[in-house]
């Protein structure tokens, strides 16, 4: 008798280099991508088949193996060149034809979607619609939130970020669809606030993982042997992630005159950007350098640049703080990785994070727009030794209690517990967005053979 097939899920990111080894620091590819990558391995782990759809360009091949079970579906639109997220979703219905077209070709069914940004969104919801499935919709950040947050002149911010569009469309994915999973308590409130109005019950509080079995703790002398590897001798500050502005490495500039007042031999390293800076990329370095210089503190702040894949977690090893200092941060995974492996984090109170950390505890939390106050959170850690060593130990725990990529697979499969099946539809209707109608049985069955078995209470916090 042949062995029944897995399940299938498919996840959709439809911006940025989606790869099986992605090309982190490229435009709009970051931490969603690993988000997306994580998550679908391991519920793959969990028994299932996992696609990942997202958008071909620049002669990217159609289909990449990213493990035995997760594979990567790339459909054209927009022509053959890079589309920034903030006006891809003019060529979603475009990719969505093409994405239903080889779904049908391939015969291939979904269990769910989840979808991711709400470019994604869009194309989840239309799939969604034409397949009779649920759809799952993660927006990773919220319109209104970004937009409250930038500053500069709001008729620019407009014309560059496609606010007014993005938040209609944030509104009536949230509407549509099955289920939201906020990142953060923060993002819940907002969902459910006076800006989208989700209804509560619809919305579930699911923090982002980590990778436990690259990011852990090592002994105090790997670390310095790691140090010393690494030219990172001495009390060091570090900051680490994409170049771009909502990061705030200009704040951190400007706190670090009240650390190196009381730490003599302390230095920053800033290991920002991409293999190959972009003409912006470039601009935004040299004015971190110029503030560097008007501070007088050049000497003492050391660009490393793009940082491999591979040696990520030895670059959080060797600061003896990790900052977060981000103008605004949906959630903030460098932060939860540094704590992983045990380094001392200063995260930002500008954004998710924050809120579901003891602050002394497992973390120090400041304003970066306060220098004095986040240069003196840092100074903290670097002048005494028992408050480094607490956070090492209880910032580490926190991380593995509350952010594996285990537990988020598990949670986002406890989710659909709650989540009726749409009928499917004896003909496909229309790509644009559209309600489900009628109740139909849960999507996870009882019997373990028809899938991995979910415990039986579900997992709907409506705060982490």
């Amino acid at each position: 008798m042949a062995a029944r097939a897995a399940k299938r899920i498919l996840m959709i990111s439809t911006h940025g280099y989606v790869a099986a080894e992605p090309e982190f620091g490229k435009p709009d590819t970051g931490g969603q991508v690993v988000y997306v990558l994580e998550l679908s391995r391991n519920l793959a782990r969990l028994g299932y088949q996992v696609d990942i759809a997202t958008r071909r360009f620049e002669g990217q091949p159609a289909m990449e193996k990213v493990d035995d079970r997760v594979r990567v579906l790339r459909f054209g639109c927009g022509g053959k060149d890079f589309i920034p997220k903030e006006t891809l979703c003019e060529h979603i219905p475009e990719w969505v034809e093409n994405a239903a077209e080889h779904f049908a070709k391939k015969k291939l069914s979904y269990q769910f979607i989840n979808s991711h940004y709400w470019d994604a969104g869009l194309a989840g919801q239309a799939l969604s619609n034409r397949l009779g499935v649920p759809h799952l919709f993660t927006p990773h950040s919220i319109g209104t939130w970004k937009r409250d947050q930038m500053d500069g002149d709001p008729q620019e911010l407009e014309a560059k970020y496609n606010f007014a569009h993005r938040i209609r469309e944030e509104k009536t994915v949230f509407d549509e669809c099955d289920a939201v999973i906020a990142t953060t308590g923060q993002q819940y409130e907002l969902i459910t606030g006076d800006a989208y109005d989700t209804p509560p019950g619809k919305v579930a509080v699911v923090p982002p993982g980590y990778d436990d079995t690259r990011f852990y703790p090592v002994s105090r002398a790997s670390r310095n042997a790691l140090k010393e590897e690494y030219d990172a001798a001495g009390p060091t500050v570090m900051a680490l992630g994409r170049l771009a502005r909502n990061k705030g490495y200009d704040l951190l500039l400007k706190a670090m005159p009240a650390v190196f007042d009381r730490v003599k031999d302390a230095k920053l390293i800033l290991a920002v950007g991409s293999d190959e800076l972009n003409e912006q990329e470039r601009e935004l370095q040299a004015e971190l350098e110029e503030i560097a210089a008007d501070l007088g503190i050049e000497d003492r702040v050391e660009f490393r640049g793009y940082v491999p894949d591979d040696q990520l977690a030895d670059y959080y090893r060797i600061a003896d703080v990790f900052t977060l200092c981000s103008r605004y941060e949906p959630f903030g995974m460098t932060a939860v990785e540094a704590m992983a492996v045990g380094t001392p984090t200063v995260v930002t109170t500008e954004g998710g994070l924050w809120p579901l950390l003891v602050w002394g505890l497992e973390a120090l939390y400041a304003n970066p727009f306060d220098p004095d106050a986040y240069g003196h959170a840092i100074a903290q850690i670097l002048t005494h030794q028992r408050v480094s060593d607490q956070l090492a130990k209880y910032g580490s725990q926190k991380a593995r209690a509350k952010f594996t990529w285990t537990g988020v697979a598990q949670q986002v499969l406890h989710l659909l517990n709650h989540v009726e099946r749409p009928p499917r539809p004896e003909t496909a209707p229309s790509v644009g967005l559209g309600s489900h109608a009628g109740a139909a049985p849960p999507l996870i069955a009882e019997d373990a053979s028809d899938g991995p078995p979910m415990p039986a209470e579900p997992v709907l916090e409506a705060l982490a």
